[in-house]
C-alpha cells in the first residue's frame, strides 16, 4: 500500500539560488505563505551558511511557520554549517537540519578529492553531528548527491546509507542532481536502495530536469518506494530546472493519489511566482501555460467542444478548475481549424450562427488564415459579420418601399441588369418574394422568424434581425440574416443575402 506522498519544497533554495536575483527576505516571505497556502508538508527554507542575509530569513521564516510543517535547512557535510543551520531553524515546531555530499565515483574524484571511505566518514561525522544538536524536537536528512551517478558503485553507497541511517538520518534524499539517463535507469536504483534500508526510513528524490524527465522520474519513484517528493514551485532551479510539484501532483492525483495539497491554488501560485522570479511561464508549460488549454487542429477542437462541460475531457488532462484556473480550453483558428472552431468561437462570443453558416464560411476564414497564421477571435468575427450580413453577390437591393396594404415596390440588380417590379403579398416578405418570381428568381421560403437583438452585439443602430430560411431553383437551402433598425427592410435584405449565398 502506497504511503501519502510527502511534498517537500524546495524553491526558497535550490529555486532562489539559481535566479537572476535572489529574493528577499519580504519576497521569500510571500513565496512562503503561498507554500503554506498549497499545504506542501515540509520547506526547505535556505542555506544558511551562505550569507547572514539567508540566515537571517531561514531564521524568520522558522519563526512563522505552521506547527505542522517541517521546516528545513540545507548544510554542507561540515559543522560550521550544520551549526548554522540548527541556530536558524531552532524557532520551527518541526525543525530538521539536511546535510549531504556526493557519493558519485566521478564527483568524489574529482570535485572532492576524496577516497571513497573518507567521503563516508565525513557523511557519517555530520549526520552524527547534525542528530546530536537537533535532538528529538527535529530529525536529520541525508542526501547522497550526483546519486543519480552512483549506478556503478551503488552497492557500496547502500552500504553508507547503512551507516547513516544508524547514526541517525531518518530521511535518505537520491537526487538526480543531474539528468543524464532514461528514467528506469535511475528509479531501478531508487527501488534498490528502498528494499536495502529499514522501511521506516523515508526514501527521497530530488529531480533535475536536464533531459526533461524530472516530473516523469519523480512520480515513478513514488512507486518505487520513494516517500519523499522534493520539487519546486514553476520548476525552477538551477540549469533547466527542478521538478515541477504541479506536475507530479496532478500526475499522482489522476493515478488516483491523495496528494495532501490544495490544488485549487496551483495556478494562482504559479502566477504570483513567475512575476516576483522574473521567469515568465512557458506558452506550452503543462498545465499553467498560456497554451495548455488551447486547441487548433480541428479534430481535437471538435473532440474538445463535445466534451467541455465534462468532467474528463477529449483532448485535456484535468477540468482547469481542478488547479484554480477560471479560463477555459481556448480554440484558436489557423488553416489546421474547421467549422467546429468557427461555431464555438462565435457563438461564445454571443453572435447568432449555426452550424449550416459555419460550414459556408469556414473555407474563406481558412484562406485568411492561410496567409496570416492564427486570427484573433475578432477577426474571425470581422469575417463573420461581412460574409453573414453583407455576403457580396450578383444580386443587390437598391430600394424596397410599400407602396399600399398588400402592395410593394421592389428595385434590385442582377449582374448590373436592373429590375423594378411591384410586388403583391400579405407582408414584405411574401411581396419580396412574389417580385423576384416575376423576374426569373423563384425562391421557396421554408421558414422566417424574427428577433429582437442585443444592440451591443450587433451594433448600435441594429435593432431587429431577420432570418430566412430560402431554398432555391436548384434544391439548395440555405440561412440568410440582416440586420437592421427596419424591420422590413432586415426582411428583405435578408433573402437577398440568402440569394447571394445561394448563386454564390
Amino acid at each position: 500500500m502506497q504511503r501519502t506522498p510527502f511534498f517537500y519544497d524546495i524553491t526558497l533554495r535550490d529555486a532562489n539560488q539559481s535566479l537572476k536575483k535572489p529574493w528577499d527576505l519580504k519576497e521569500k516571505e510571500v513565496i512562503f505563505n503561498y507554500l503554506n497556502e498549497l499545504g506542501v508538508q515540509a520547506i526547505e527554507v535556505g542555506f544558511p551558511a551562505a550569507s547572514e542575509m539567508d540566515f537571517e530569513a531561514c531564521h524568520r521564516l522558522a519563526q512563522i511557520a505552521p506547527a505542522n510543517t517541517v521546516i528545513s535547512g540545507l548544510a554542507r557535510a561540515v559543522e560550521h554549517d550544520i551549526v548554522k543551520v540548527a541556530r536558524a531553524i531552532e524557532p520551527a515546531t518541526k525543525p530538521r537540519i539536511h546535510t549531504f555530499i556526493t557519493m558519485s565515483p566521478f564527483n568524489m574524484e574529482y570535485v572532492l578529492n576524496k577516497k571513497p571511505e573518507e567521503v563516508r566518514k565525513l557523511a557519517l561525522d555530520a549526520v552524527t553531528f547534525a542528530k546530536n544538536l537537533i535532538g528529538k524536537k527535529g530529525d536529520v536528512e541525508f542526501s547522497v548527491e550526483h546519486f543519480g551517478d552512483c549506478l556503478e558503485n551503488l552497492d557500496w553507497v547502500i552500504s553508507a546509507l547503512q551507516d547513516v541511517v544508524k547514526a541517525g538520518a531518518t530521511t535518505i534524499n537520491l537526487p538526480n542532481t543531474v539528468e543524464r539517463y532514461r528514467v528506469k535507469t535511475y528509479v531501478d536504483m531508487i527501488e534498490k536502495v528502498y528494499n536495502a534500508l529499514p522501511k521506516d526510513i523515508n526514501i527521497s528524490v530530488h529531480c533535475h530536469n536536464d533531459l526533461g524527465m524530472a516530473t516523469a522520474a519523480t512520480v515513478e519513484s513514488y512507486f518505487a518506494g520513494a516517500v519523499q517528493l522534493e520539487c519546486a514551485l514553476n520548476g525552477l532551479g538551477e540549469r533547466a530546472g527542478n521538478t515541477n510539484m504541479y506536475e507530479v501532483a496532478i500526475a499522482l492525483h489522476n493515478s488516483g493519489i491523495e496528494t495532501g495539497l490544495q490544488l485549487n491554488k496551483i495556478y494562482e501560485t504559479a502566477l504570483v511566482v513567475a512575476e516576483m522570479a522574473n521567469v515568465p511561464i512557458y506558452e506550452k508549460a503543462p498545465l499553467i501555460g498560456p497554451d495548455a488549454l488551447a486547441h487548433r487542429s480541428g479534430i481535437h477542437q471538435d473532440g474538445a467542444v463535445k466534451t467541455k462541460n465534462m468532467e474528463k475531457g477529449a483532448y485535456r488532462a484535468i477540468h482547469p478548475s481542478l488547479i484554480g484556473r477560471s479560463d477555459d480550453e481556448k480554440i484558436g483558428f489557423t488553416s489546421q481549424s474547421g467549422k467546429t472552431a468557427v461555431f464555438e468561437i462565435i457563438s461564445s462570443a454571443g453572435y447568432p450562427i449555426t452550424m449550416q453558416e459555419a460550414v459556408r464560411i469556414t473555407p474563406i476564414i481558412k484562406e485568411k488564415a492561410e496567409s496570416v497564421g492564427e486570427l484573433s477571435d475578432n477577426e474571425l468575427i470581422d469575417i463573420y459579420m461581412k460574409e453573414v450580413f453583407e455576403p457580396t453577390g450578383a444580386f443587390k437591393l437598391i430600394n424596397f418601399e410599400k407602396l399600399s396594404d398588400g402592395m410593394f415596390r421592389l428595385v434590385f440588380s442582377h449582374n448590373d441588369k436592373n429590375y423594378d417590379l411591384n410586388g403583391r403579398g400579405n407582408g414584405p416578405v411574401a411581396a419580396c418574394l412574389q417580385a423576384l418570381e416575376e423576374a426569373g428568381f423563384p425562391q421557396k421560403l421554408l421558414h422566417y422568424e424574427q428577433q429582437a437583438i442585443d444592440e451591443d452585439v450587433l451594433g448600435s443602430e441594429a435593432i431587429a434581425m431577420s432570418i430566412i430560411h430560402l431554398e432555391g431553383s436548384n434544391g439548395e437551402t440555405v440561412i440568410a440574416r440582416a440586420k437592421d433598425s427596419s424591420t422590413m427592410k432586415a426582411n428583405v435584405h435578408a433573402i437577398f443575402n440568402g440569394l447571394n449565398i445561394i448563386h454564390s
